[in-house]
């Protein structure tokens, strides 16, 4: 199956998370569940010239960039996952300050720019940002794929209800990833 409608882009959201809050273990755990599809699609999209952009909280560094953002997410807990998917030289990288990765970014003029129509939405928690995302590309208009083995919340329950209103009231196509392509 082709879910892609026009230009297409990958959204990796929060994947540079220290984990270190409330839960944050159990969301290590079920993220690290997720590093290989989301390698594995990152790089077929890379391939393909299909644009990676990165959407991450900023962790109260206000004057960050990606090196402070990889700096302050570095630690035991959190090297496996960003370790295996830190954005490459040619990617995309944005800070957001809430939830959702349009909210106070250049996001949405960055996928004009780049004619993009379709996102695939991955990343971390699925019941939170990348709902939250989702809501936003859905009112903009976006076409929206959601690999739901490239998605991980603390709860498994809540990572299914969020898979559920992405597909029942936000219109996302739901795909294993290696069925994107």
């Amino acid at each position: 199956m082709n879910a892609l409608k026009g230009n297409t882009a990958l959204l990796i959201i929060d994947i540079l998370n220290p984990f270190d809050f409330e839960h944050g273990r159990t969301l290590a755990s079920r993220t690290q569940q997720i590093v290989k599809p989301l390698k594995s699609l990152r790089n077929t999209c890379r391939q393909l010239h299909i644009p990676v952009i990165y959407i991450n909280d900023h962790y109260n560094l206000w004057q960050a960039d990606l090196k402070k953002i990889y700096e302050k997410c570095l630690n035991e807990l959190s090297q496996p996952v960003i370790e295996a998917l830190k954005p490459g030289q040619d990617d995309y990288f944005l800070i957001k300050p809430k939830h959702s990765a349009f909210y106070g970014t250049a996001l949405n003029t960055l996928l004009h720019s780049l004619e993009v129509k379709t996102l695939i939405l991955s990343g971390i928690a699925g019941n939170i940002c990348v709902l939250f995302t989702a809501n936003d590309a859905y009112m903009r208009e976006f076409n929206l794929i959601i690999p739901e083995d490239c998605l991980a919340s603390v709860s498994k329950d809540d990572n299914r209800y969020a898979l559920e209103m992405m597909k029942n009231v936000l219109k996302a196509d739901i795909l294993h990833s290696g069925d994107i392509f």
